[in-house]
C-alpha cells in the first residue's frame, strides 16, 4: 500500500480506502465490519469514511463498536464522517436538514462523536453545499469544530469549484482552517469535474481528494450487462434511483469491451476500475465499498494492476469509455 498527503496537509492516507455508505448497518453488523476494518487494515488501508446519513446514523455506530473491539490506537487510522442531510426524526424541525447552518453542524459534530464513541473525528465534510446558508456562516462553523478540537480537518463533497474557491478564500481572509480536500464521485463514466472543473485547484489552493464511487455503484463490475441480480446493490430497497444508469446500454457494452484489456492485466473488471481511479496522482486515496469480506479483498487486488496501466493501456481504456463520460 501506497501513502498519500491529503491535499497540501500533512496527513497521509492510504492509497485505497474503505467507505461505509449502503452497507454499514443494512448489509454489514458490528462482526462483519470488524473482520473487513480488519482485513483492510493487515492490507494497508488506514482511511474509513462514513456519514451522519448513512442509515440515519446507525453506521457510525456499528463502524465506532467495530473501532472498540479491535482496540486500535487512536494514532493509527483515520476516520471520516459528513454533514448536511440531517438525521430523520418524527416531525422534522426546520433547522435539522438540508442546511449547513451554524446550529446545525455545531450538533451534528457532537451527535457523531457520541456514536462513533471518538474524542475527535479526523476529518469531517460539508457532505453538499447549502445555497441558503451563506458560505461564511459554514466556513466558521467548520473551522470552529477544529478550534475546539472536535475535528482535524475540514473539507467537502460535490462542491462547484467555485463554491470550494470562495469557502478557501473566506479562511484566508479570516485566518480560519481552510478546506484542504474535497470528495467527489469519480469514475470512468464521470470525469469532468475532476479532471476539468477542478483543476486550477490542485496547484492554487493545494486540493486533495477522497473520491467515491470508482465502480459506478457496481456497473463497472459487469454484473448489470444482463438485468439487475437480486444479491446486488441496484435490487436494494431505496436504490431504485440507480437503475436508469446501472442499466445504460451503451455503458454496459463499454464494460464489455473493457474486460478483454483487464483479462490482460491479470485482474477483474472492477480491479481495472478501482486501478485507473487511484493511477490519477490528483486522487489522495480512493474509496471503496464492500458488502462483504470476499469482495473487500477482492478490490484490494486492484493495487498491483497500477503498474501495469501504461500509456498505451490508459488510451485503449479512453477510447472506449472518454466518449461516454460526463
Amino acid at each position: 500500500m501506497d501513502y498519500r498527503r491529503l491535499g497540501h496537509s500533512g496527513l497521509k492516507v492510504s492509497t485505497l480506502s474503505l467507505g461505509s455508505w449502503v452497507t454499514y448497518a443494512n448489509q454489514v453488523d458490528v462482526q462483519s465490519a470488524v473482520e473487513m476494518l480488519a482485513a483492510a487494515m493487515d492490507a494497508g488501508v488506514n482511511f474509513f469514511d462514513n456519514a451522519e446519513v448513512y442509515a440515519n446514523g446507525q453506521s457510525e455506530s456499528v463502524m465506532g463498536e467495530a473501532f472498540r473491539k479491535l482496540g486500535w490506537p487512536r494514532l493509527d487510522y483515520v476516520v471520516s464522517t459528513k454533514f448536511f442531510w440531517g438525521l430523520a426524526r418524527n416531525g422534522e424541525g426546520i433547522n435539522r436538514r438540508n442546511t449547513l447552518n451554524r446550529k446545525y453542524l455545531t450538533q451534528a459534530i457532537d451527535g457523531s462523536l457520541q456514536r462513533f464513541g471518538l474524542e475527535h473525528i479526523d476529518l469531517v465534510y460539508c457532505h453538499r453545499p447549502d445555497p441558503h446558508t451563506p458560505i461564511e456562516e459554514t466556513v466558521w462553523a467548520m473551522s470552529d469544530m477544529i478550534t475546539q478540537g472536535k475535528a482535524l480537518y475540514w473539507g467537502t463533497s460535490e462542491w462547484s469549484a467555485d463554491e470550494i474557491r470562495a469557502a478557501w478564500n473566506i479562511a484566508e481572509r479570516h485566518h480560519l482552517h481552510k478546506p484542504i480536500v474535497e470528495q467527489p464521485q469519480y469514475h470512468l463514466f464521470h470525469r469532468q469535474r475532476v479532471e476539468q472543473e477542478y483543476a486550477r485547484l490542485y496547484e492554487d489552493l493545494g486540493l486533495g481528494l477522497t473520491t467515491w464511487s470508482p465502480l459506478a455503484s457496481g456497473l463497472l463490475t459487469g454484473k448489470y450487462q444482463s438485468g439487475i441480480p437480486a444479491d446486488s446493490r441496484g435490487a436494494l430497497k431505496g436504490m431504485e434511483w440507480l437503475h436508469p444508469g446501472l442499466l445504460d446500454t451503451a455503458k454496459n457494452e463499454a464494460v464489455g469491451k473493457l474486460e478483454p484489456i483487464a483479462a490482460e492485466l491479470g485482474g477483474s473488471l472492477a480491479q481495472l476500475a478501482i486501478a485507473w481511479a487511484a493511477k490519477n496522482p490528483r486522487v489522495s486515496t480512493v474509496i471503496m465499498g464492500a458488502s462483504k469480506l470476499s469482495q473487500l479483498q477482492s478490490n484490494l487486488g486492484a493495487l498491483p494492476l497500477m503498474d501495469k496501466l501504461t500509456p498505451e493501456v490508459l488510451a485503449r481504456i479512453d477510447e472506449i469509455t472518454a466518449p461516454l463520460a460526463d
